[in-house]
């Protein structure tokens, strides 16, 4: 029982921490991110060997920085084969510009398949207080509906946003536009330091592409017994 759209983050800081989990889910999960606590701990090889196992990859370092440098990274990361890589909006419509000239250009180079690049719009961690904090005049909403149409514009595939917005992103992006919305919660889980969130349901309701859950399946007493709740609460979705 497998459901494609369903990310499971491997939050964890070693590779052997990262093996005993994707042994623990086995089948259940076909999907992992691979964010920056388990890549700067353990390397590219968490990418290795999660494609040896013919799993997909999403690897999630929010690359943030000039056009030039940014690109230059995408093009090094590109050869490690992961399946969705993230940039970060902020850096503007250039950065992502260079960002999808580069996976494009590398991995024809390599003659591979092409790197989904992912904007990161507002984090789920932040509400309107913390937004604002940081200068952010608009609303959130506002704020992202803006930045996913930048991303877009820019030629990246999609973007990594609150399910709270998935919505109207999907409104305004069109069909063909990935949305991969984390702050995902099932109704019993707690919710811990998200603070813009929905149930799966209501994710895939709202027009979310995937679903990255990483506590309410990873550190659950059997995670793959709770990945399988959540795939069969999705079913019919």
């Amino acid at each position: 029982m497998v459901d494609k759209r369903i990310i499971a983050a491997l939050d964890v800081h070693s590779f052997s921490a990262m093996k005993e989990l994707v042994s623990r889910l086995g089948e259940s999960i076909s999907f992992y991110k691979v964010g920056m606590e388990l890549f700067y701990s353990a390397g590219p090889q968490v990418v290795e060997y999660l494609k040896e196992c013919n799993k997909q990859v999403f690897l999630d370092l929010k690359v943030h920085d000039i056009p030039h440098t940014v690109g230059e990274s995408i093009r090094a990361l590109t050869r490690l084969g992961a399946d969705f890589m993230t940039v970060h909006s902020a850096g503007g419509r250039e950065m992502m510009e260079q960002a999808a000239a580069a996976a494009q250009e590398e991995a024809l180079r390599l003659g591979i398949t092409r790197p989904k690049l992912l904007a990161v719009t507002v984090l789920t961690s932040m509400d309107a207080a913390a937004w604002k904090e940081i200068g952010g005049s608009d609303s959130v909403a506002s704020s992202v509906l803006r930045l996913a149409a930048l991303a877009k514009a820019a030629g990246i595939d999609g973007t990594v946003s609150s399910p709270q917005e998935a919505g109207d992103i999907r409104r305004q992006n069109g069909t063909d536009f990935l949305i991969v919305t984390p702050g995902i919660r099932p109704a019993s889980a707690a919710v811990q330091d998200q603070k813009r969130i929905a149930t799966p349901q209501q994710a895939l309701q709202n027009g979310a592409s995937y679903l990255v859950i990483g506590r309410p399946i990873t550190q659950a007493s059997d995670p793959r017994q709770a990945a399988e709740k959540i795939i069969a609460a999705i079913r019919e979705v």
